[in-house]
């Protein structure tokens, strides 16, 4: 064998070499619904809604499983009804005696944000989940489809009144937190 031969055989070997490592490489990784996430999905044979749940820095893997199982139901969940109360409290002062070139400032912002979601889910099934090795995070992808939604929502008429009230329960009491806050603030002036 001539050296060009062997040198053009050799470099075809490894070229081959190189394009297998690289499809190997593109076959791992993570599927697609990992990075994807949670979200309304439009599929080849229905319209369905999918949960990612993921969990990591658990090493008892049955746990682990579980885990993200019920993040990913969460995360279908938020997907059909989520109660959010926000409540910023603000206060700035500014303090001067005699002297007008000195002064005492006082300063504090506060902000409280609190996420509620409920609902009785029917039909909603794990269909795949993956391990990444490398991290050690466990996901779970759940799915519910376009029916069984809609079935789930003729049931939860009666949910919308208890989160209504809840909601309102809860407003009364950060406006009650937010008006002792304020008289505090009065008897310190």
């Amino acid at each position: 064998m001539t050296s060009t031969k062997l040198l053009v055989t050799r470099f075809t070997g490894s070229a081959l070499a190189v394009l297998l490592l690289l499809g190997l490489t593109a076959c791992g990784g993570p599927p697609s619904w990992v990075k994807k996430g949670s979200g309304v999905y439009n599929e080849k044979d229905s319209k369905s809604f999918y949960g990612v749940g993921a969990v990591t820095g658990v090493h008892n893997e049955p746990l682990a499983w579980d885990a993200a199982e019920n993040r990913a139901r969460a995360e279908l969940t938020k997907s059909f009804q989520t109660y959010t109360a926000y409540l910023m409290r603000d206060y700035a002062a500014s303090t001067t005696a005699a002297d007008f070139s000195k002064s005492a400032e006082e300063q504090n912002i506060e902000r409280a944000v609190k996420t509620f979601s409920a609902a009785t889910l029917s039909g909603v099934r794990p269909i795949d989940r993956y391990k990444d090795a490398d991290t050690g995070t466990y996901y779970v992808l759940t799915k519910m489809s376009l029916k069984e939604m809609q079935d789930t929502l003729e049931q939860a008429k009666e949910l919308n009144a208890q989160v209504r009230d809840f909601v309102r329960k809860n407003s009364e009491k950060a406006f009650e937190r937010l008006e002792k806050e304020e008289q505090k603030q009065a008897t310190k002036n």
